[in-house]
């Protein structure tokens, strides 16, 4: 029996789970440029809530892409989200808003045109600092890409808030909205 430790074996190791099935690039090809080029972001609605609520573009059991996912979050006033951890990377383009990410224990202040980015297997909470006006950003995710190798792992330590933060009452995500363009 060996004392070699693993992180220094000689011994081949799969990082890549098995593709099955038949797969043609030309069909392939053909199926994603079939789909909708085009999604309406007022036919799709938000979920969670109360403080945190999501709205989901492109995400891979769509089937629209195969290594893009991206999502909007929008923070009632003075919300939050869950605290949890994951091994994909993200970026969070703060659309509107003020407010503050803890990675690692580590505060991060952000405002409507700044970059968040989330690092591999970092625990987070995302915060939005203004108890009367909600934030938005828009996150970019590399976990598709992290599914298809197999190596997906999230971890909460801290679920969705079910109740609202004090002045958030009644916050309901802006779905319904015509104008996009939020004064600062």
């Amino acid at each position: 029996m060996s004392n070699e430790s693993h992180y220094h074996s000689k011994k081949d190791r799969v990082f890549v789970r098995a593709i099955a099935g038949a797969y043609n690039l030309k069909d392939e090809l053909a199926r994603l440029r079939a789909m909708p080029r085009v999604r309406k972001g007022s036919e799709i609605k938000f979920n969670d809530g109360p403080q945190a609520f999501s709205r989901h573009y492109v995400e891979p059991k769509d089937g629209i892409t195969q290594t893009f996912h991206l999502h909007l979050e929008e923070y009632g006033p003075g919300g939050k989200s869950q605290k949890h951890g994951h091994v994909n990377e993200a970026a969070f383009y703060i659309l509107d808003g003020k407010g503050y990410e803890i990675h690692d224990g580590v505060r991060y202040d952000w405002k409507a045109g700044d970059i968040a980015i989330v690092h591999n297997n970092c625990v987070h909470q995302h915060f939005n600092a203004d108890p009367l006006r909600p934030a938005r950003a828009l996150v970019i995710k590399t976990k598709p890409m992290y599914m298809f190798m197999n190596m997906l792992f999230q971890y909460q330590v801290e679920p969705r808030p079910a109740e609202a933060m004090p002045g958030g009452e009644g916050f309901e995500a802006r779905h319904l909205e015509d104008d996009y363009n939020h004064p600062r």
